[in-house]
């Protein structure tokens, strides 16, 4: 049931806005892919472009101050952080990973303040303080966590793909 339930979600949110903004190489983008290193396991890589697509919508909807487009994408990050964040975090309980809860709470530090800007949003609906957050704190937490732990956990999974 919470399966169907995220992949709706997904379906309508996600995909039906995704298109709605595009990009030229460069241009206004957060995360060009080389920014993120790839790491030794497919699926891994999979979940990090496919948050950097996510990312770069939502800072695309958030550099044009477009208050309704935040909002949906805001929705669009969260469930796209949980996915990402839970299926690193079963691979790894799976695979008896060694540091998986020194990983993790590097991810729950990032869900924290993922929704602290989702109550800041709510509350004072501020295109640049999304927009500081993302541009600053999230672009440099993902690129480090992802050359520090990501890659150690995915030399630990292997290629499972």
């Amino acid at each position: 049931m919470i399966l169907k339930y995220t992949l709706d979600f997904y379906q309508e949110h996600y995909l039906a806005i995704k298109d709605t903004i595009s990009h030229t190489k460069g241009e206004n983008m957060l995360f060009e892919k080389s920014e993120v290193q790839l790491v030794s396991n497919a699926m891994m890589n999979m979940l990090h472009e496919e948050e950097m697509d996510v990312v770069n919508n939502f800072h695309d909807a958030v550099l044009a101050k477009d208050i309704d487009k935040i909002t949906e994408f805001y929705e669009v990050l969260v469930y796209d952080v949980e996915d990402h964040f839970s299926t690193e975090e079963e691979m790894m309980k799976e695979s008896g990973f060694y540091a998986a809860g020194i990983h993790k709470a590097e991810h729950d530090s990032m869900r924290k303040k993922v929704k602290e800007l989702g109550e800041n949003w709510a509350k004072n609906k501020d295109p640049q303080e999304v927009q500081d957050f993302l541009e600053g704190e999230f672009k440099h937490w993902m690129v480090l966590h992802v050359a520090r732990w990501d890659s150690e956990t995915a030399m630990h999974l292997g290629d499972s793909m």
